[in-house]
């Protein structure tokens, strides 16, 4: 049933999406642009790897420094989700976690260099962050009962061991699982800033204009990304995380003096290091707001309600691919009547459409718009469709899996009326919750975008590390923190005001 609140607050989303279009930079700018998407499907369609040196090698450091990132980032989550009720812990875990990857690999690269702690930590850190605020809301749903019959005496750990962790290890594993995935995506973008990773090849094949060797890149990391499930396995998982770190190669060595001058005098502001005081740190201060913060935020707000209403649209319109109530049920119910109406094309469009959806939210979201951006030319436009495709793939095929939960009746319609009166009505607080659970993370990958020249607040970022002003840097990127937390607290409040609500372990 369609609720009143959330109708109005959609269609509002919706009227400031249509008022961001009208003033956002949506122009395609380059010379031949459908052209160059021809050759890069001719790629994909015959793909060529035989370019590419070192390949192996190169998987092999992809999935090292997914599985050392996350590895650790998990193991410090869990510690940090028992003690999450201090809002000090929230309060750090809500900071590292609104700073995207590339922001922290970036921040690491100035003191550590390329060396593999750079990539390491610029994935853990992170992850440390979600995994500490989704394992402690795990945690906390689990039954309290088993924890209320134990003998009295029992050691806090002892408690802990068999009754909540007990209950809670499927969906913690499940979580890491899923985390996982994304760790391998994060480890291939970590190639974008000089990280020996996928991502690096791939930009390399792109300014050579091998579209082949590019489609290979993209065909072999869909093909890792799909069979995780068959090479992950449980009893497997402590070996990987053994080797892992033995994998992530040598690097260049750390410099301890960058790390000691990068703390006590690169981020410290200009004017307490030149002495001019209160005045010129205002001053200063009011020169990076003007400039460089208001014009950054604004693009990023922009870009991100563009973005986040696009999602939301495709989300809809592509749960019904994963859905039993569209494809799966008809064909599965066809070959057990062997009826005479019987429609085995049901069945190639649903492993078509799950396929689809497997791309859409396997694809890097910096990985999409650095492609779209070379096809295109720089404007909003390939940040808004890349932010868009990674997200509605992944918010659609949850839907879909929550639409697997529903019971529809034996009289119920078919076709459009099924979806638009039938389950769409029902899904749609769980698809806006997850919306909301997205929207943070929409706004910091726009932020992360400016890297590749959209004028976001990474592009600010970006160019004050290029001219070696890290003071600037770090006051943008704590801006940047501070915009993402505000909004994941906005984004709470609208879901606690509408009751909207959906499984802790399902939070992207």
């Amino acid at each position: 049933m369609w609720h009143s609140a959330t109708v109005r607050l959609s269609l509002g989303f919706v009227a400031l999406s249509i008022f961001c279009l009208g003033i956002a930079d949506l122009s395609i700018t380059a010379h031949e642009p459908w052209h160059e998407l021809l050759r890069l499907l001719q790629g994909l369609v015959q793909p060529d790897i035989s370019a590419v040196d070192d390949l192996g090698l190169a998987l092999l450091r992809t999935l090292a420094f997914a599985f050392v990132g996350v590895g650790l980032g998990a193991a410090v989550g869990f510690v940090l989700a028992l003690v999450f009720r201090s809002r000090l812990v929230r309060s750090v875990c809500a900071f590292v976690r609104a700073i995207h990857e590339l922001f922290w690999a970036l921040i690491f690269l100035q003191f550590f260099g390329l060396h593999p702690l750079t990539g390491v930590l610029a994935i853990a850190l992170p992850y440390a962050g979600v995994f500490a605020k989704v394992f402690a809301e795990i945690l906390e749903e689990t039954d309290p009962l088993p924890e209320q019959v134990l003998p009295a005496g029992s050691g806090r750990l002892s408690a802990l061991a068999f009754t909540r962790l007990r209950d809670a290890w499927p969906h913690l594993v499940s979580y890491t699982s899923y985390r996982l995935e994304c760790g391998l995506r994060s480890s291939a973008v970590l190639g974008f800033v000089g990280m020996p990773t996928i991502g690096f090849y791939l930009e390399s094949a792109f300014a050579q204009g091998h579209y082949n060797t590019v489609g290979a890149l993209l065909l072999l990391f869909y093909v890792l990304i799909a069979t995780l499930r068959l090479w992950v396995r449980p009893l497997l998982v402590p070996v990987y995380l053994v080797v892992a770190p033995f994998c992530l190669g040598s690097g260049l060595p750390i410099v301890w003096s960058n790390v000691s001058r990068f703390f006590t005098e690169d981020i410290v502001p200009a004017p307490l290091r030149h002495g001019e005081g209160v005045s010129g740190l205002a001053s200063w201060f009011g020169d990076i707001m003007a400039h460089e913060a208001l014009p950054g935020i604004w693009h990023t707000l922009v870009l991100t309600q563009i973005a986040l209403v696009l999602t939301g649209m495709l989300a809809l319109a592509l749960y019904p691919l994963v859905s039993r109530h569209f494809f799966q049920r008809r064909f599965q119910q066809n070959r057990t009547h062997r009826s005479g109406n019987a429609k085995p094309g049901n069945r190639w469009a649903h492993l078509l459409g799950h396929g689809l959806l497997v791309v859409m939210r396997s694809t890097p979201e910096y990985l999409l718009a650095f492609i779209l951006l070379q096809l295109w030319g720089p404007s909003m436009l390939p940040a808004v469709v890349a932010l868009a495709i990674h997200n509605g793939g992944i918010i659609a095929h949850l839907v879909g899996r929550r639409s697997n939960e529903v019971n529809l009746r034996p009289d119920a319609p078919q076709g459009l009326e099924r979806y638009a009166y039938e389950l769409t009505p029902r899904l749609y607080g769980p698809f806006l919750a997850l919306l909301f659970y997205r929207w943070e993370i929409i706004m910091r990958e726009t932020a992360i975008l400016g890297i590749l020249g959209i004028t976001t607040l990474g592009f600010y970022v970006d160019s004050a590390i290029q001219e070696i002003r890290f003071d600037r840097a770090m006051v943008l990127i704590l801006i940047t923190a501070l915009l993402n937390i505000g909004v994941d607290v906005f984004a709470r409040h609208l879901r606690a005001k509408l009751r909207l609500r959906h499984t802790a372990n399902c939070e992207p």
